[in-house]
Order: C-alpha cells, then structure tokens, then sequence
C-alpha cells in the first residue's frame, strides 16, 4: 500500500492508499523508500509546532494535513502573502514539500490544493470557483459539482 508518494510519483497518478502492484502499474521505475511511523510523527509534530507558532487558529485532520482559519485576517495582513510565507519557513526548516489551496472553505481548500498537486500549479495559485467545479475530480464526487 502506498503510504505516501511525492509529487514527481503524483505526475503518474499515484497517490497515497494505492495499493503497491497498481502503483508498479502506472510507474514501473517507480522508487520506494522505507520508512517508519516514527519518522513520520515526527517529522507531523515539527510542522505541527511551525504552524501552531504562527497561524491564529488551526486544526489537524490527519498526520500530514491541516487546516488554518484566517478568517478576518486580511485586516492585518495579506493572507496570501502569509501563507506563502508559512510554506517556505516548514520548507526551510523540515526540507519536506508542502502544498496549499485557499478558499473560503475547507471543502474548496482541499480541492484547490489536489488540483494545484495535480496541474503542478505554483503554490498557493489562486483558482476561480468555475475552474475548481468543472474538474473531473468534482464533476464525479457525489454531492458536489
């Protein structure tokens, strides 16, 4: 099962929950790293700390994925701005890859970040709502599009 895969193995199509033999599929030079649960919590409780340091109010949803309301915020600072920002302190810090979408919601938040992942858009690329719901990935999930 594939745990987690970078961006150049997302080019591909793979993704995280693949299982391995499709993986192989798609990409057959495809390289695994090994890698432990360990390394993996730690390397979420460094960017955990960066951002609880830094983002007014988050929330955690997975090991590797979060969530930063800024609601309110661009009274005092550019929220593009910052967050662009936040991405090259955890990069600069932790040397792993991260990506973002901003929205006015999660749902559009996650969205705009899959399809930035996806297109290989510059972080933090800002999408128009008729661009994010005419992708495939939303004309097909039920309940939105």
């Amino acid at each position: 099962m594939v745990a987690a895969c970078s961006y150049a193995a997302r080019k591909f199509g793979i993704h995280s929950g693949m299982p391995s033999k499709k993986a192989f599929q798609l990409c057959p030079h495809l390289i695994v790293a090994n890698s432990s649960r360990a390394d993996y919590s730690k390397y979420s409780r460094w960017v955990t700390q960066i951002i609880a340091s830094k983002a007014p109010l988050f929330e955690k949803a997975s090991i590797d994925e979060f969530y930063v309301d800024l609601t309110g915020m661009e009274k005092f600072f550019n929220p593009l701005q910052w967050t662009i920002d936040l991405r090259k302190q955890i990069i600069d810090e932790t040397k792993l890859p991260i990506s973002f979408g901003l929205a006015s919601n999660k749902m559009m938040a996650k969205i705009a970040t899959n399809e930035g992942k996806a297109q290989w858009l510059p972080a933090g690329s800002l999408w128009k709502r008729k661009r994010i719901f005419s992708t495939p990935a939303c004309k097909q999930d039920p309940g939105r599009g």
